[in-house]
């Protein structure tokens, strides 16, 4: 097999016929259920950064991405203190993504999103659409908290919420620092279950132990799309800080998948920090070990050279799939790099 064509298959994830799964160190077989197929970049702005691509299929037969950007003077940490969240439509995720509005800006003053708006999420539930999004107050990490959008159709209008809709945990708990990177899903139970990204403020600031930190994930539960949201007692649900060398994940999306539940997600240090994690728990709540989702760009396509400004180039961040017939169809993620050596959307077709 091309090596540019090569992706694992799995039998936990059995969706038609699939070839023997790739077998992880720890002996399971998870993957996605086919070959990765690169379609390429979309939405690369000159003057922009492009980050964080959430893409829905619409009622008007077009597939529509919600995505943030930032000004490219701001360079790369831009996204911390100066993004918006935008929105795109194309006849198809393998068609040219038109920019329509930007919907979601920072309101500045003492709003909890005064200085970015990032990490949308776009969710459909009986008709309504949820846009989760992190907010931040004062352009550093420990005010970013996950809000919630919605409106009846995805061009809008959209209502904005005046609070955050998951705070951050007390002093001195696990996620005491922020909330951030969404991942939304309904439960069979009828239940909305939220899972967010968080980290020790007391880690994240010592000088002794030069880690910065560890990224966890916890759960917070509701019986209404617009919660509220009460924290699951047994959290954090993904905690690698025991497994040594400070290994993290970070970017989780969550599906639906059979009678289990399914996470891609970024990997920090599990096995390097240019693949895509996947996990699968049949409860949401214990996660098996993760496999390798997906490799650096380099394994799919011919890369031009990093560019001495772009740290994180060649690999791809913020995964998020966009899941038809119950399916993973396409994986959006962001890549550094692209016509402008910014940042953009990269796009593969899932065969």
């Amino acid at each position: 097999m091309d090596r540019k064509q090569f992706l694992y298959y799995s039998s936990l994830l059995a969706m038609g016929a699939c070839m023997p799964g790739w077998v992880n160190a720890r002996g399971s077989k998870l993957s996605l259920p086919g070959k990765l197929q690169p379609i390429g970049r979309a939405l690369e702005m000159d003057g922009y950064y492009v980050w964080c691509s959430s893409p829905i299929d619409g009622p008007d037969g077009k597939v529509h991405l919600f995505f943030s950007r930032w000004a490219a003077s701001k360079k790369m940490g831009g996204w911390l203190n100066g993004s918006e969240i935008a929105h795109a439509v194309a006849d198809s995720p393998e068609s040219t993504f038109r920019y329509v509005d930007t919907i979601l800006a920072p309101r500045g003053g003492d709003h909890w999103d005064a200085t970015t708006c990032h990490n949308p999420l776009i969710r459909e539930v009986n008709g309504k659409y949820y846009l989760f999004f992190m907010g931040n107050a004062n352009g550093k990490t420990n005010t970013k908290r996950i809000g919630l959008a919605t409106a009846d159709s995805l061009y809008g209008p959209w209502s904005r919420p005046d609070k955050p809709l998951l705070d951050a945990g007390s002093a001195g708990a696990w996620d005491d620092h922020c909330t951030t990177n969404p991942a939304f899903v309904k439960h069979p139970n009828g239940q909305y279950w939220l899972y967010y990204k968080s980290w020790n403020t007391a880690e994240y600031e010592s000088a002794t132990t030069g880690i910065r930190g560890n990224r966890k994930y916890g759960l917070a539960i509701a019986t209404d799309p617009e919660g509220p949201y009460r924290k699951y007692e047994g959290n954090p649900v993904i905690d690698f800080s025991g497994r040594g060398d400070n290994k993290q994940l970070e970017d989780a999306f969550v599906w639906r998948e059979g009678r289990g539940f399914r996470m891609i997600a970024r990997d920090m240090g599990f096995y390097n920090h240019e693949n895509g994690l996947l996990m699968a728990a049949k409860d949401g709540l214990h996660w098996s070990d993760p496999a390798i989702a997906y490799e650096s760009l380099d394994h799919y396509i011919t890369l031009p050279p990093a560019p001495p400004q772009l740290k994180k180039y060649g690999r791809l961040e913020r995964p998020m799939l966009l899941i038809r017939n119950e399916r993973p169809a396409y994986l959006f993620g962001a890549a550094q790099g692209g016509r402008y050596m910014t940042s953009s959307t990269f796009i593969f077709k899932i065969v």
